[in-house]
């Protein structure tokens, strides 16, 4: 088969989906804003070709050169897994009648508003919400929902953009930053109290063939807000043996489902608290923040594999392991400006050291990055134990003993 991935060289894992398509026997054409000689000799050896475009979210000029491309080699799958991408892919596949995530699916996966709507159709408990451009709507949504709500870009990834507000003052306040009244748009919804979790998946064919269940210490708008906190992601190993968690598969088959996603990857992000499980949002392609990269460790597979044979073949391997749970923890530094040390960074290698996975402590002299930046903009560190419960003990103990400091 011959595979069009979408900006192989950024961020930097998206060689890894080259690798696996490569490696399952794909003949794989890379298109990216990048020159060619920005590719490594990694890229260069498993690409059949490649060619670089202006802007690869710009759906005519995307469409333009897959079309070009197909004319020497048949194209039979165009796939992108960065969020700002699926939109360009999708349109591209479309207008040259490529097999793969129609338009109408990735714009549902993308509108969070459209998004919810449809899924209430479908009967999955979603948070009240809205969405659009204009201040006196959004306002009035405001008043008759109540407060607290949430303002998020109506379609993006991650926290980036999204506020708490607690009144029409705050309210007002994201409006304005947003550019809403002057040709911004945004979803505004219910704040849902409760835990925050995800569940990812590799679809074929809207069934699901690899799932996994992960959970956020604390929810991500306080992480993403408050200095202090080392947040933590820790994906379990207990999918099949907690029955608290066969509503959040069920829940994730039912929004599949209902957005008809065929072949993909999938992260779903989802709510439990006084209100039950809650629905958040979806989106077609892996999770960030590497993620695969724990799934992989946790369970004994290469998973970017697993979604290569998925994405050509219809199939996938073998099942995931469950034989680690695995996590990730941030470490901030103490101020901004720049890192001139680590206390405590020995002391946890002494002590666990056969469970690290890897670390990214920056250099001293390297420049802090702001906490809203995000889960791996400074220090952090992975880690797996076959108890989820003992490993949450030590990414905890990780995070009260190593300090990142600053100057």
């Amino acid at each position: 088969m011959h595979i069009v991935f979408v900006e192989p060289c950024f961020p930097a894992n998206q060689k890894e989906f080259v690798r696996a398509l490569h490696g399952a026997g794909a003949k794989v054409t890379g298109i990216g804003e990048r020159p060619k000689e920005a590719l490594d000799a990694d890229l260069r050896g498993w690409l059949l070709h490649y060619e670089q475009v202006p802007s690869v979210v710009d759906a005519r000029a995307l469409t333009a050169r897959v079309a070009a491309v197909s004319e020497r080699l048949r194209v039979d799958r165009l796939e992108a897994t960065v969020e700002a991408h699926m939109m360009a892919a999708a349109e591209a596949r479309e207008a040259l009648g490529i097999q793969g995530l129609s338009v109408r699916t990735t714009f549902l996966c993308r509108d969070k508003p459209a998004m919810k709507d449809v899924l209430r159709e479908a009967g999955v408990p979603c948070a009240h919400s809205t969405g659009g451009g204009d201040r006196v709507e959004l306002r009035d949504f405001a008043e008759r929902v109540g407060f607290p709500l949430v303002v998020k870009p109506r379609s993006g990834a991650g926290a980036s953009g999204t506020h708490r507000v607690d009144d029409l003052a705050t309210l007002d306040r994201a409006l304005d930053e947003a550019g809403v009244g002057h040709g911004g748009q945004v979803a505004v919804e219910e704040f849902m109290e409760g835990h925050e979790g995800f569940y990812d998946t590799i679809t074929i064919g809207g069934s699901v063939a690899q799932e996994f269940v992960s959970h956020y210490y604390p929810n991500v708008l306080e992480a993403m807000r408050t200095r202090w906190i080392s947040p933590q992601i820790v994906t379990t190993n207990r999918i099949a043996t907690a029955p608290a968690y066969q509503e959040v598969l069920e829940l994730g088959r039912k929004v599949i489902d209902a957005l008809d996603i065929d072949t993909s990857a999938t992260h779903m992000e989802w709510f439990y608290g006084p209100k039950g499980l809650r629905f958040s949002e979806i989106g077609c392609r892996p999770p960030g923040v590497r993620m695969w990269d724990l799934y992989a460790a946790a369970n004994g597979i290469d998973i970017y594999h697993e979604w290569a044979l998925a994405v050509l073949f219809g199939r996938t391997s073998r099942p995931a392991s469950r034989e680690y749970a695995a996590g990730m923890i941030t470490l901030r530094p103490d101020q901004d400006g720049r890192i001139r040390g680590y206390d405590g960074a020995d002391e946890i290698q002494e002590r666990y050291g056969e469970w690290i996975l890897d670390a990214h402590l920056p250099s001293e002299g390297s420049p802090t990055q702001p906490v809203a930046a995000g889960y791996m903009a400074n220090a952090w560190v992975r880690m797996r134990h076959p108890d989820y419960d003992t490993l949450r003990g030590m990414l905890d103990d990780v995070g009260r003993t190593m300090k990142v400091r600053a100057a």
